[in-house]
């Protein structure tokens, strides 16, 4: 006794234009959480260094320098 196959349905590719605005997005937004872990020492964001403060564990945690 033979079984007959079952079609399996193919998945719908998501177009590139949905994509696009997503992944510019998500890369503005790494690119910015970068600058601020990596190199942010109140220049940008006041002289506080509260960005800095903020930021300081996770900044040695990636083996940037800062002191």
């Amino acid at each position: 006794m033979t079984t007959a196959a079952v079609p399996v349905p193919v998945p719908v590719l998501v177009p590139v234009r949905q994509i696009l605005p997503w992944a510019v997005f998500t890369v503005i937004l790494g690119l910015m959480l970068l600058y601020f872990v990596g190199s942010e020492q109140g220049a940008l964001i006041g002289a506080d260094n509260l960005v800095h403060e903020f930021v300081h564990d996770g900044r040695h945690l990636l083996g940037f320098p800062c002191h």
